[in-house]
């Protein structure tokens, strides 16, 4: 694993204690609701209060305020605020306000008070709840990929929201909100205690730069010399600006100013380095390794999207309902329209200063302007891979690269949809690119096979063949169709009017079916389906000899067996990691085997293995964390 400078004066998040999340979590998470409705109130009453503000202190002007109002003035529903002031209830108003605004500070502060996590050798648990108390687990060998996304009203506090990943529907954590050096150093520590590799540390102390396997654990620097809670831990103040402490406390002195000067100064500066810094470190991966996105093709890419096609079905039926008289089509269409555009323009946001780059614990994606976010899939977590064309983009050679993980569906919502889209837009040369990132273990035979997967047809590039009488049921994708298999990784290539290249590495292939239907049997052929876990890349052959589906349907079950015997991708960390007593060795799993395959149903179902959960309930004081 690639050493990484460990900082000095760090705070520990991955030491078996519990922790409370970052001081502004409740704002941040349910505050923004709070103050939008306040707002809204505010808005829509704003020229009451006026007339009520000119009322008390210009009683000259009460007058035609009265006049304009008299007839509201008792009507409770129409005007409340003026039934308040025309009650003389103005005080026993404020009072009741203050109650609320007091009421909603102590709900916050309970709120922070009981959420709490702990990150141990086994899992990630988090307890929540002030009157219903919930208490979850994520197993680290079932975590699919860390995900880390920085709100725009969040990056202003230094925050950021660490999302983590696990096998099984609703089974994701979420701690919401960490400081932002904090969310990446415990994603850190995290992947790797879920590696399988253990650091070595002593108990109480910082483990030296270079120890155990170099990483720094998931904290943050502290400034030498600044007052530190018991513990080890930054207080609320400190946990923003830690990582600017020492150079904060050395320029204050240099510049003669006031400690608070220098902190709010270093504050500003910390706050504008993270708008502008890269989503992807670049010290994490080689910059040959780097995906990078241009704008044009950004943007191009998206308006010669499906959703092109939408829109002008949309303007068409606006403008024809427009021009006949028929109003109702605004009422109908106009906010469909408004949809379609705020999806486009989020998909084009979404894909600013996108980067991919594979780094020693996974694959690295990074996205967004404003509101970044960034993902990371460990190895062993990719079931499935597609690249895939739409025919619009055909003459500018642009694929688009999809997975599946475990715990997303294709019914997702819109952000764990956006997580499954490793590639928005990319030439052939980025598919390479991010095949290589996404199947380490079988680059080098996959690279043959990816241009012919491509743009082939016949059994070019050493795909399967489809005879011709296949014609009768794909009578324009016939030619493309073919299966090919290499180094443990199943390549399927279909698709006409979308071209789409399907890899699936059979150690986390769940079962393959073989269906023959009536008119299939008349025609000797048949229908391939390999299963993985839900996603949007499905893999079938649609049409295959009948005879040489039967073949691949063996070979492909056998094989499976064997590669989900002998994988241990999970624990990719395991075999790197320096071996010392404090470290606990970690045996790897290995995913059961499928059954013997059937003659024309699925086999192969891996089994989910079970281990040990780390469902400790002690009830220790949690240290806070900015």
């Amino acid at each position: 694993m690639t050493e990484v400078t460990r900082p000095q004066g760090v705070v520990n998040l991955a030491d078996g204690e519990w922790h409370r999340l970052h001081p502004a979590s409740p704002l941040l998470r349910g505050g923004l609701v709070f103050i939008a409705v306040l707002g809204f109130i505010i808005a829509n009453l704003r020229e009451r209060v006026i007339d009520i503000f000119l009322t008390i202190f210009a009683p000259e002007s009460s007058g035609p305020i009265d006049a304009e109002y008299g007839e509201w003035q008792e009507d409770w529903a129409n005007d409340p605020v003026g039934g308040i002031v025309m009650n003389g209830l103005v005080g026993w108003a404020l009072l009741a306000l203050g109650a609320i605004i007091v009421a909603v500070v102590i709900g916050f502060w309970l709120s922070w008070r009981m959420h709490t996590f702990r990150v141990t050798h086994e899992a990630v648990e988090v307890r929540s709840g002030i009157l219903f108390r919930s208490h979850r687990s994520a197993r680290l060998d079932r975590i699919q990929g860390i995900n880390v996304n920085r709100p725009l009203f969040a990056r202003l506090f230094g925050t950021a929201k660490l999302e983590i990943s696990v096998a099984g529907q609703s089974a994701n954590v979420q701690l919401a909100y960490l400081g932002s050096t904090l969310a990446d150093a415990l994603r850190a520590d995290v992947l790797r205690l879920a590696s399988g590799a253990r650091a070595e540390r002593a108990h109480g102390a910082v483990a030296p730069a270079g120890a155990g396997d170099g990483r720094a654990d998931a904290s943050a620097t502290v400034a030498p010399g600044a007052a530190t809670p018991p513990g080890g831990l930054a207080g609320p103040d400190t946990a923003g600006a830690a990582a600017a402490g020492a150079a904060t406390q050395s320029g204050a002195e240099a510049a003669g100013r006031s400690p608070v000067t220098a902190r709010a100064g270093a504050l500003v500066t910390q706050r504008v380095d993270e708008f502008l810094a890269p989503e992807l470190d670049p010290d994490l991966a080689p910059p040959e390794s780097v995906v990078h996105l241009p704008l044009g093709r950004v943007i191009g890419s998206t308006l010669l999207g499906g959703s092109t096609i939408w829109a002008i079905i949309l303007v068409a039926v606006i403008v024809i309902g427009v021009t006949s008289g028929q109003m109702w089509v605004l009422f109908s269409f106009v906010p469909a329209a408004i949809g379609l555009v705020s999806y486009t323009w989020s998909r084009i946001t979404k894909s600013l200063r996108y980067s991919i780059a594979g780094t020693p614990d996974g694959v690295r994606i990074g996205h967004g302007l404003l509101s970044t976010g960034n993902q990371t899939i460990p190895p062993g977590r990719v079931h499935a891979v597609e690249a895939t064309q739409w025919v619009f983009w055909r003459p500018f050679g642009w694929w688009s690269v999809r997975i599946n993980v475990a715990g997303q569906s294709v019914s997702s919502s819109g952000d764990a949809a956006q997580r499954t889209i490793v590639l928005p837009v990319g030439t052939a040369a980025d598919v390479h690119r991010v095949l290589a990132l996404l199947l380490p273990d079988a680059a080098t035979e996959v690279e043959a096979l990816v241009d012919a997967g491509l743009v082939g047809r016949g059994d070019a590039g050493g795909f399967s063949a489809t005879p011709k009488r296949a014609a009768w049921l794909r009578p324009f994708s016939w030619k493309r169709i073919g299966l090919a298999e290499t180094a443990g990784v199943a390549v399927i290539r279909r698709g006409a009017l979308i071209r789409s290249l399907s890899l699936v590495p059979l150690a986390r292939m769940q079962s393959v079916a073989l269906s023959v239907g009536p008119i299939e049997r008349g025609l000797d052929l048949a229908t391939l389906r390999l299963h993985t876990v839900t996603g949007p890349v499905s893999a079938v052959v649609p049409v295959a000899d009948r005879a040489v589906a039967t073949a691949l349907f063996e070979r492909l079950a056998r094989e499976a067996i064997e590669r989900a015997a002998s994988d241990t991708s999970h624990h990719w960390g395991a075999a790197s990691a320096p071996a010392s007593p404090a470290a606990a060795a970690v045996a790897p799993e290995a995913p059961a085997a499928p059954v013997e395959p059937s003659t024309d149903a699925s086999a192969a179902p891996v089994e989910p293995s079970t281990g040990p959960s780390a469902a400790r309930t002690d009830e220790t004081e949690p240290r806070h964390v900015g």
